[in-house]
């Protein structure tokens, strides 16, 4: 297990009775350790010719934001509905109890440019599903995901479809 890893603090019962929140506030304020992990985040992609990181609304903007320096690419975000001025692009994207959707700018992304998703945790996958299939719309060519954390035992890469790598530093 990579040393930032232990900066990683298990909560339990939050934000509810039986879930055990994994916060990662703790590694963002350590400057050692949230460098090796943007270092681990990137070591995949190096080759990848990474044009754009998308990050995924709201700890995805941190990791993205940091990878996508790391790669030398750009940054795009992809947000929650009403937080981007129009014109959008959108995929509406179903919950465990509910609906969502995920945005990003019209003119974001070009066909063809070569994007990485970068998000915080990998749950159910339904946000990184999402995700995936935004960037499909665009035309883009998705290279892969990096997420920090995996929750396997929420199956969430059963809804990685498209074949892509799908890199998690650390699985719970």
């Amino acid at each position: 297990m990579p040393a930032f890893a232990e900066l990683i603090r298990a909560v339990p019962d939050f934000p509810k009775p039986g879930v055990l929140f994994r916060d990662v506030t703790p590694l963002l304020a350590d400057a050692r350790g949230f460098a090796e992990c943007i270092a681990a985040l990137a070591a995949p992609w190096r080759d990848a010719g990474v044009q754009a990181v998308c990050g995924i609304e709201a700890r995805g903007f941190i990791f993205g934001a940091a990878l996508a320096q790391a790669l030398a690419a750009g940054f795009v975000p992809l947000r929650k509905p009403g937080k981007l001025p129009p014109p959008v692009l959108a995929v509406d994207y179903r919950l465990e109890y509910g609906s969502d959707r995920i945005e990003a700018r019209s003119d974001a992304l070009k066909p063809g440019e070569r994007v990485l998703l970068a998000d915080d945790v990998l749950a159910t996958g339904g946000t990184l599903a999402a995700a995936q299939a935004l960037v499909a719309r665009f035309g883009a060519e998705l290279v892969g995901a990096s997420v920090v954390i995996e929750l396997a035992a929420l199956r969430g890469r059963e809804r990685w479809t498209n074949g892509q790598p799908l890199h998690a530093l650390l699985r719970y």
